[in-house]
């Protein structure tokens, strides 16, 4: 399916599109399965994170972690190593819970997807595989110019069965590239809650799948409630090597 989507969605972004210029929704939905195919790697994904949390009138705060996935099963581990007081808290992904792990208490709490991640603007699906395909319903907006890249927007809602962190999302889509440029996430009533800028990605080829896969290598996130909190996600060492079979365990991460 992968192979007969991506010549297929290569000469739809090249494609000229005029003022009036609409997307089927087949077209649509295969721009999204195309965004999440080039994203999800068949073996295992670990990556060396940094974040930058910025607030108005406080000092800027730094963390370092560590991110596993083994998409194929859908697992995600994410492990802070700094600063000493995050280091050893960890986050972890089986099936459709989410779970954090306190090393002070020694106890884990069920999380939700809106769960802030250490206490910063970044949430689970920041550093998770992409499913945009699988969990919402796209519609076409139009075209718009970002920078000088011209790009399709799309918006999203979610479909009823889907457990996200905000019910629509509007996407602004590179028609050359292919690649997500900026992200909207909306509230149910509406509300712009966060926006998020994916201004440089990297690709890397993946031997388990056969192709590439991309991954942003920095991401800029604003939150639109609080005016003046940015948080900067910098994605480094990404090493697509087997992971250990029992790591995606409470047992691994304690």
């Amino acid at each position: 399916m992968q192979r007969l989507l991506a010549p297929a969605l290569f000469l739809l972004l090249l494609a000229p599109q005029s003022a009036s210029a609409t997307l089927s929704d087949g077209d649509m939905r295969a721009m999204l399965q195309a965004l999440d195919d080039r994203q999800k790697n068949s073996g295992d994904y670990k990556a060396l994170i940094y974040m930058e949390q910025s607030e108005r009138g406080k000092e800027t705060l730094g963390y370092q972690m560590v991110a596993y996935r083994r998409d194929e099963e859908d697992k995600l581990m994410l492990l802070f190593l700094k600063p000493k007081p995050e280091a050893g808290k960890g986050y972890l992904r089986l099936d459709k819970n989410l779970f954090m792990y306190d090393p002070t208490t020694g106890k884990w709490e069920r999380r939700t997807e809106r769960e802030r991640i250490g206490g910063t603007n970044s949430r689970r699906s920041d550093f998770d595989d992409s499913q945009l395909a699988l969990q919402y319903d796209p519609t076409y907006e139009g075209e718009d110019t970002l920078g000088k890249r011209q790009t399709h927007v799309l918006v999203l809602n979610a479909r009823p069965e889907a457990d996200v962190a905000s019910p629509k999302l509007k996407l602004w889509i590179d028609q050359k590239s292919g690649n997500m440029l900026k992200q909207e996430e909306y509230a149910l009533s509406g509300r712009l809650l966060r926006t998020a800028y994916y201004p440089k990605w990297r690709k890397l080829h993946s031997p388990s799948k056969g192709s590439d896969i991309y991954f942003p290598k920095k991401i800029l996130i604003f939150d639109e409630i609080e005016k003046g909190t940015k948080t900067e996600i910098r994605m480094d060492k990404v090493d697509l090597s087997t992971l250990p079979a029992n790591m995606f365990t409470k047992a691994w991460l304690e």
